[in-house]
């Protein structure tokens, strides 16, 4: 349990898809910063997980502003773990608070924090050490369906 954070201004959009896609570019259209969105409805969220096939019938989110608020109890550490990361690889989520419970007790996990350039390999290499990039597999298998 705990709170973890993400960046609010990067992730999956889960409204506005349509609209997006359906909107041309114009010649009119130029760069200017823009505010990130706000965080979707808890409802959006929860499908979003159900959708993934994440194992937690029992879940409840909650949003306030950027923060989102998970309670439930999933079947295993690593349903808990996958669903804290998406609700927080969502656009316009910065935090989510977890309140997740498991039958069995949680073993400390390691987030990483992807940044532009890295590869699986080099993240193996930063998390079992070095000479050990061939382990990859395991970080990619651990981050299913994300």
């Amino acid at each position: 349990m705990g709170i973890f954070s993400f960046v609010k201004s990067v992730g999956e959009s889960l409204f506005g898809k349509a609209e997006a896609a359906a909107k041309p570019v114009t010649a009119s259209m130029t760069a200017t910063p823009v505010a990130a969105p706000a965080a979707p409805p808890a409802a959006a969220i929860k499908e979003h997980i159900v959708n993934l096939g994440l194992p937690m019938p029992e879940l409840d989110v909650k949003v306030e502003g950027e923060r989102v608020i998970l309670t439930g109890t999933a079947p295993t550490d690593e349903v808990r773990e996958k669903v804290i990361l998406a609700a927080g690889n969502t656009l316009g989520v910065a935090e989510v608070q977890d309140e997740i419970t498991t039958p069995e007790p949680a073993v400390p996990s390691v987030f990483y924090t992807v940044q532009k350039g890295d590869t699986l390999w080099e993240i193996a290499e930063a998390q079992y050490g070095k000479g050990h990039g061939g382990k990859y597999p395991m970080i990619f298998e651990a981050n299913k369906p994300m």
